[in-house]
């Protein structure tokens, strides 16, 4: 996965509570192979008419919107069933990092495990960004993994919590699979000695 490490760009303000993974990838898209087509399928019923032509009063259908990397999303973002492919749409579509109160608990883990970085804000804290973003279209947001801050449009720093193995993971772009590839060597001399102390381990297979 692409590292993040600090990410200054557009934020689009999602200012409403419950958007769904249902809505981030309604459910006839989760066997679509992961790929840049996600950037479509992300919000689709809400950006598209029926016959595929965009429907213009929707923002991520707008300008500056359409270059966004950043989203200011409200509360219980993500939340609903179990679908990485949420994840894939937002990346796709340029956004690494949502900013939210509060997140579906599988979402984040989702993302966390995808490149994409969820951040935890106080409700107040997301309101007052969100206010921001309404009121200056186009306006910027910052977001630094390495200090574990957001750079509001005013200047203004917030902090946030992260667990430090999945910051090390994102700051080094590696997913589970690939960090774990890592200690390739070390398991598989665990694994010749384990053999070697338990030969009796090898008339069981």
């Amino acid at each position: 996965m692409e590292p993040f490490s600090t990410v200054t760009g557009i934020a689009v303000p999602l200012n409403e509570a419950n958007l769904d993974t249902n809505q981030l990838c309604p459910t006839r898209f989760n066997k679509v192979p992961k790929g840049p087509r996600f950037a479509q399928i992300l919000m689709h019923d809400r950006r598209f008419n029926a016959d595929g032509s965009e429907k213009s009063d929707y923002i991520l259908n707008q300008e500056p919107y359409r270059h966004a990397a950043i989203a200011v999303a409200g509360r219980n973002f993500g939340v609903g069933s179990s679908r990485e492919t949420a994840v894939f749409g937002l990346l796709a579509f340029g956004i690494r990092s949502v900013i939210a109160p509060n997140f579906g608990d599988i979402f984040y883990s989702n993302s966390l495990k995808n490149g994409l970085l969820p951040v935890r804000l106080p409700a107040a804290s997301v309101e007052t960004l969100m206010q921001q973003l309404l009121a200056e279209r186009g306006a910027k947001i910052t977001v630094d993994l390495p200090t574990q801050s957001v750079t509001g449009p005013d200047g203004k720093t917030y902090r946030f919590d992260i667990e430090p193995l999945s910051k090390t993971r994102l700051l080094r772009g590696l997913d589970e699979l690939a960090h774990t590839q890592e200690y390739a060597d070390t398991i598989k001399r665990f694994e010749a000695g384990y053999k070697k102390s338990h030969p009796w381990l090898s008339t069981l297979a």
